[in-house]
């Protein structure tokens, strides 16, 4: 520590740090506490030898918590330093009286805080609003040369408040988002969170008015506001330490928001501010309409990682339902605030935030009142799958256990589950625990249990290469999980490599092998009464196609048929069954083969199919070909996939394919069309990289399935909503067939 800094003092150098050592102590078992976010403020008398010019018989003994969490944004780190530059500027601030390392003795305001008569949630005094306004008026009297020298990555010019902003993001970015990510990683991505999300912000801060900058207090809220006991200034701002240098118009933004004014008091707040800033600063007010909303898009964008990280260590070592439901409540109204302005895709329900907050600090070695010992797990195996002879109950146990505590790297979210890899001490490889997310929203069917048709391919030994079952059960709060073998790279857990842009031809022949090893698997061990397929898996796959579309909201098929879709189920099946294919021996299909749940080996021998949640029995010809309408394929990969298919496979799952392939690419190009219009409605899934690129060119595929389907595009009510519909940059996208034109009459 440093020697002591502040006014003079009665005593120097050594005596001046035993006496204040002497205060200290006594502060902490004497004290008045107080207690903030970053630090712990004991209230006590002033201490004889203390030679200074307060009033007050008290001082303040502010103690910084080294250990708080790096949640704020500190243009000055030594807040007496900037108080001792403004004291001679703003009148009836507390002034620092002495400070060494991380002690502070501040004089004491004398009075109560705002929140004490006036609780959050309640309305506010409409003088009280205005005396607010004018303490953020107040400000603009303190330029940048009675401040201390500002961090080098401040805007230059003190007008820019464009770049302000992106400064405020981007120190958001550095000094809270990556000093917290190796901690909190894996708990923002379960919620949603992208790692780049505030970088994303920052790009997107849009041209804004210039207007004068000056000091800004940006934690203005009813905590930090004194009523004052004294003659003089009915109000006194108190906590200066997230003070900064800018645009008049983030105080008046933070205000609003943490003050937490109902709508008319908003509007309320903001007229008082107008009035009271046209008469001090007139220039503070330009663009006040039109850039008021972006200061405060940030304050709720930036406001999740503290209000995440708050919650979820909220709750002590032995926490009660009380606690959870509270941090949960908490988590979910910022998750809800920062929906927008960060563009997250979908925000988890409470239940679903629960029970991540519930496993994250689980994890980390808390424990709910009602669990027996911190490191036991409740969990309860599901029926019909036994324990599986290499992974046993202790196993899945550690599994969840290091589940909550994964990095972000660890969690991967895709359409139907949420998956976070853990390594454990009971296995020599690293596994992945599996949790479904968006279930309310899915619209295809699923036909059978993945981990049935799992365990199916694991015993008949099979050439084909998927994930291994190793659990499946329900956990502490009632949400299903299960447990497979991790398929990424050995090692190291890390993300898998997906052919993204297209099959490899030793993988299209690999791919081949597996389609052809699937023909082999027994069946009739998938057969249940819930699901037992017939004769005629095309015209099954068509009265399914028109179950879908009927199913969807009234929003999704008022767009569709404003574009040209069939909306009725009618004339969909009239559509439908004009064409028809020849039978062929059902088999077991993955029904999903799209990029992303193919990964490649390591050893370049092939790839693992993973994701095998729409697996169905049927047609055999379908599986290939619905791989390759959602899959980047050349025409020599087409080519070389068909003709090693056609020849590996018996002739009885083969015959007359090559009439009937086509079909199944129609329809598949007609379920596009809704699918992926439903995604672009209900904005579901959009974070997955197999429903971004689809949706990418919708425009493409809405040309390519009304001319399949022998309709015409028409044009759209709103000139404007053909042209939102994304495109491609140029041409047809590599998944398609230019070749492919089916009419009414079924000539191409």
């Amino acid at each position: 520590m440093g020697g002591p800094s502040g006014p003079a003092t009665a005593l120097a150098g050594r005596a001046a740090r035993e006496a204040l050592g002497e205060l200290i102590s006594y502060a902490r078992t004497a004290g008045r506490l107080t207690r903030g976010h970053h630090n712990l403020n004991y209230i006590v008398p002033l201490p004889p030898w203390l030679d200074t010019s307060v009033d007050s018989p008290l001082v303040m003994v502010r103690e910084r918590q080294r250990s708080a969490l790096p949640v704020v944004i500190r243009t000055w780190l030594d807040e007496a330093e900037l108080l001792r530059s403004i004291s001679g500027v703003l009148a009836h601030v507390p002034r620092c009286l002495l400070k060494l390392g991380d002690i502070a003795v501040m004089s004491y305001v004398d009075g109560v805080p705002l929140s004490s008569v006036c609780p959050s949630g309640k309305p506010v005094d409409q003088d009280l609003v205005r005396a607010l306004a004018e303490l953020l008026t107040d400000m603009t009297q303190v330029g940048r040369k009675e401040l201390p020298p500002l961090p080098p990555t401040w805007p230059r010019s003190s007008r820019d408040s464009r770049a302000f902003l992106r400064t405020l993001a981007l120190a958001t970015e550095t000094l809270v988002r990556q000093r917290n990510w190796s901690k909190f990683g894996g708990l923002f991505a379960m919620l949603g969170i992208p790692e780049d999300a505030m970088v994303r912000f920052a790009e997107r801060v849009p041209a804004m008015i210039s207007r004068p900058f000056s000091l800004l207090h940006t934690d203005l809220h009813r905590d930090n506001v004194i009523v004052s006991y004294e003659a003089g200034p009915p109000l006194i701002c108190v906590d200066w330490e997230l003070a900064t240098y800018g645009d008049p118009l983030h105080d008046l933004a933070t205000h609003l928001v943490r003050m937490g004014y109902s709508d008319r008091q908003w509007n309320e707040a903001v007229e008082a501010w107008r009035s009271a800033m046209t008469l001090r600063r007139p220039k503070a007010v330009n663009g006040l309409e039109r850039d008021l909303r972006h200061y405060v898009a940030f304050e709720r964008a930036q406001s999740v990682y503290p209000d995440v990280m708050r919650a979820a260590t909220s709750l002590g070592d032995s926490f009660d339902q009380r606690d959870l439901d509270a941090a949960t409540e908490a988590v979910h109204l910022a998750l809800q605030r920062a929906a927008e302005p960060l563009r997250l895709k979908s925000v988890p329900d409470e239940t679903a935030i629960e029970r991540i907050l519930f496993r994250w600090n689980v994890s980390h070695g808390k424990r709910h009142s009602r669990d027996r010992t911190v490191s036991s797990i409740y969990w309860k195996r599901g029926e019909g799958v036994p324990e599986h002879p290499d992974f046993l109950e202790s196993a899945v146990q550690e599994a969840l256990f290091e589940e909550g505590a994964a990095s972000a790297d660890r969690v991967f979210k895709g359409t139907a589950h949420l998956s976070t890899a853990v390594r454990i001490d009971s296995v020599p490889y690293p596994v992945m625990v599996r949790r479904k997310v968006g279930a309310g929203s899915r619209r295809e069917r699923r036909f059978l249990n993945e981990h049935v048709v799992l365990r199916a391919i694991e015993d008949s030994g099979v050439a084909v290469r998927a994930p291994r079952v190793l659990a499946l059960g329900t956990s502490e709060l009632g949400d299903e999980f299960t447990i497979h073998s991790f398929e990424g790279p050995a090692g190291e857990i890390q993300a898998p490599d997906h052919p993204a842009g297209g099959l490899l031809p030793h993988e299209a022949d690999d791919l081949v092998s597996q389609l052809h090893a699937l023909t082999k698997v027994d069946c009739a061990k998938l057969v249940s009464d819930s699901y037992s397929p017939g004769a005629g898996f095309h015209e099954q796959l068509c009265e399914e196609l028109i179950r879908m579309v009927s199913d969807l909201p009234k929003e999704t098929l008022r767009l569709a048929g404003q574009l040209g879709l069939p909306t009725s189920g009618f004339r969909l099946e009239e559509i439908l069954h004009r064409h028809s294919v020849a039978p062929r021996r059902a088999v077991l299909l993955h029904g999903d083969l799209n990029p992303w749940n193919m990964i490649r080996r390591e050893d370049g021998t092939g790839l693992t199919l993973i994701d095998w949640e729409m697996a169905m029995v049927g047609d055999p010809l379908y599986d290939l070909v619905r791989h390759m309408h959602l899959t980047p394929t050349l025409p020599e990969i087409r080519t070389r996939l068909f003709d090693r298919w056609s020849q590996l496979l018996p002739e009885e799952c083969t015959r007359d394919w090559r009439l009937d392939w086509r079909v199944y690419r129609w329809i598949e190009m007609v379920r596009s069309a809704y699918v992926d219009l439903d995604r672009l409605v209900t904005r579901d899934s959009l974070e997955a990289p197999n429903v971004s690129r689809a949706v990418g060119t919708y425009a493409m595929t809405l040309t390519a399935a009304t001319a399949t389907m022998g309709l015409r595009t028409k044009p759209t009510v709103n000139p404007y909503l053909a042209r939102a519909l994304p495109h491609a940059d140029q041409g047809l996208p590599a998944t398609s067939f230019p070749d492919l034109v089916l009419m009414p009459d079924g000539e191409q």
